[in-house]
């Protein structure tokens, strides 16, 4: 199979890790799977960039040169809302070319100035939602998700949502084992559905300071339908409940019980997404134990059973 040309555009304020983030996932796909990736970046005029950490990025080439990649990314950043015509012109003329568009974070407005999203459902970063939606009002945007998909092209919130939006693309092109090994050696989680809500426990609470405690938290999201009990969970620990459970809300930010929810209710998501088990092994394996429990968790959280929130989210499936 020939590699997949990644072309990321670059220009003047854009925001690093929004060019750096997603890059990585894909250099170590390219890595795990030879020849998965061919990865280029490219200026307007192929000068180097500046961007808002001042660091100065140097493209491989002109945007002139670049032929048409599989996927093209166009980042975030100041840079963004306020974009040389000529990219614009550019990427007008060129982003349909591309099997796939993505854009992270404010990179949607380039997008949106080139004409690309109208009449489609979008996403950026929250900061600029109602911005973009001002200025563009052909486009629907969807101020929730991480991240969208429509048709070919893509748009992600802030910065990690891009690399979760590269996790999913490379989960697409090579497998979820890819996905996740490439995931463990970033040190992030696979992987946020693009529907979801910016909802992460392991982003939304802390990494605890001390080993113990941060092996109990991989054990729950490796382990949800163990017994995630606080004496369960301190025994685990070697710490007394009390001391575990104090411990654990002071280094995390939330108590067991809550984090262990919040696990359970992601397990059960990513499963009825990307899965085709029934409601009942979907609430067994989640550690749920009844679709009854898993019905008023999914209810109570996300306001839809988990039925209604399958019908909903699940993609379609890939021919």
């Amino acid at each position: 199979m020939a590699p997949r040309t990644v072309l990321t555009v670059l220009f003047d304020g854009l925001q690093s890790l929004d060019v750096t983030g997603p890059l990585e996932v894909f250099a170590g796909a390219a890595l795990l799977s030879p020849g998965a990736y061919r990865i280029r970046t490219a200026s307007l005029d192929g000068a180097p960039v500046r961007t808002t950490s001042g660091l100065t990025l140097v493209p491989d080439e002109p945007l002139t040169d670049a032929g048409d990649p599989d996927i093209l990314l166009v980042p975030g950043g100041p840079g963004s809302l306020r974009p040389d015509p000529g990219l614009v012109d550019w990427v007008r003329e060129r982003g349909p070319r591309a099997a796939r568009l993505v854009s992270v974070c404010t990179g949607a407005a380039v997008l949106a100035g080139a004409g690309l999203l109208d009449g489609r459902r979008a996403t950026t970063h929250w900061a600029y939602c109602d911005r973009l939606a001002r200025e563009y009002p052909a486009v629907e945007i969807d101020p929730d998700p991480v991240y969208v998909r429509d048709g070919h092209i893509s748009t992600s919130a802030g910065v990690t949502a891009g690399i979760d939006l590269a996790l999913a693309l490379v989960e697409e092109d090579l497998g979820r084992d890819a996905a996740l090994t490439i995931a463990r050696h970033l040190v992030v989680f696979l992987r946020r559905p693009g529907n979801q809500a910016q909802f992460s426990a392991q982003l939304a609470a802390q990494t605890a300071r001390r080993e113990p405690l941060r092996d109990v938290q991989r054990w729950i999201t490796d382990h949800p339908d163990a017994d995630l009990s606080v004496d369960a969970l301190a025994d685990r620990a070697r710490l007394s409940p009390r001391h575990f459970a104090r411990a654990f809300r002071a280094e995390t930010g939330m108590t067991p019980g809550r984090y262990v929810d919040r696990v359970r209710l992601e397990h059960a998501r990513r499963l009825l997404e990307d899965t085709t088990d029934g409601v009942e092994e979907v609430a067994r394996t989640s550690g749920y134990g009844t679709p009854e429990a898993m019905r008023r968790a999914f209810v109570r959280t996300l306001g839809t059973p988990p039925a209604e929130y399958r019908r909903r989210f699940r993609p379609a499936a890939t021919p």
